[in-house]
């Protein structure tokens, strides 16, 4: 996408929110109103949450499709303790804690084995899921205290929920330190061309390792709030989040190759898709349909551009 300035596929990013909106508004009266568009975020704060880090991750040339089952498994690790009866503090630690090392991990076999990402978690996909699997079993964790509820169940103001309000907050951090900080501006370094970033003395590996727990850090978040809605902590827990979550970076603007991208507009591309499953839920269509438009804007985020590119080389 280094073809494309980042304001330009901003700005087609504001056109596409706006026509889905107004499509969904067509088809639906019960679309357009504030508090059920409020009350829709819910169903993709925690989502939109891990994809922030995923952006600075595939900025930085590196991927990670275990995201779903650390949520599995921080997910399971906090039902464990509920039953235990830990308190509410303890659950977030160990909710947190559990992402936040198993993305450490994911980040240190990428170095040490010195193989792409994408197959390092592959193989901890399954081992996360199957962890999380072997120890909930067909059966389920709900004995959560009541406090515990707030994060998933409360609202702020009476009308905002936490888990949206937790993900503006850190969308104004990822963007202040991604675009304001010279930790932002290696990471794009390292995105563009690492072995350069890495000859001008700035640690490379420490880097990918710090996102890769980045990120496990926010899948614990997620974990926490999607376990405090649902109430439960069931076997098939976050199934199938990879791909939303990617669908909403790349659609975002960051380049799959490295080096470009805006949390603006993964923060643009969030509402596009969370509204667009909303509407769509609102007329009734099945989700295996949703997931066939997710997959469709997937694949148009990632051809586009280069199409693009393609076409102005031609007649440049």
């Amino acid at each position: 996408m280094k073809t494309l300035k980042f304001g330009l596929w901003d700005t087609a990013l504001v056109v596409i929110l706006i026509g889905v909106m107004a499509l969904m508004t067509y088809f639906t009266p019960y679309f357009l109103d504030i508090y059920n568009l409020i009350d829709s975020t819910v169903n993709f704060s925690e989502k939109a949450l891990i994809a922030l880090p995923m952006a600075l991750l595939i900025i930085a040339r590196e991927i990670d499709v275990s995201v779903a089952s650390i949520v599995a498994l921080a997910a399971v690790m906090i039902g464990i303790a509920a039953d235990a009866g830990a308190s509410l503090p303890v659950l977030v630690v160990i909710g947190l804690l559990t992402g936040t090392l198993a993305g450490g991990f994911n980040g240190l076999m990428v170095n040490f084995l010195g193989v792409h990402s994408i197959v390092v978690t592959i193989g901890t996909l399954s081992l996360y899921r199957g962890i999380a699997v072997s120890i909930v079993g067909d059966g389920a964790f709900t004995q959560f205290p009541p406090s515990y509820a707030w994060f998933g169940q409360h609202y702020l103001w009476d009308y905002m929920p936490v888990g949206f309000v937790i993900f503006l907050i850190f969308v104004t951090i990822y963007a202040v330190m991604l675009h304001g900080t010279v930790h932002g501006r290696r990471i794009f370094a390292i995105g563009t061309n690492p072995e350069a970033t890495r000859y001008s003395g700035i640690n490379v590996p420490r880097y990918r390792v710090a996102i890769f727990a980045a990120t496990g850090f926010m899948c614990g978040l997620a974990a926490i709030l999607l376990s405090s809605r649902l109430g439960s902590v069931r076997l098939n827990i976050a199934t199938g989040w990879e791909l939303q979550v990617i669908t909403m970076v790349v659609l975002g603007g960051v380049g799959i190759a490295g080096g470009t991208g805006t949390i603006t507009g993964v923060t643009l591309a969030v509402f596009i898709i969370g509204f667009l499953t909303f509407g769509l839920s609102l007329m009734n269509i099945p989700g295996i349909v949703m997931n066939i438009y997710i997959g469709l804007m997937l694949i148009t985020a990632i051809a586009l551009p280069k199409a693009l590119s393609a076409l102005q080389k031609k007649h440049t």
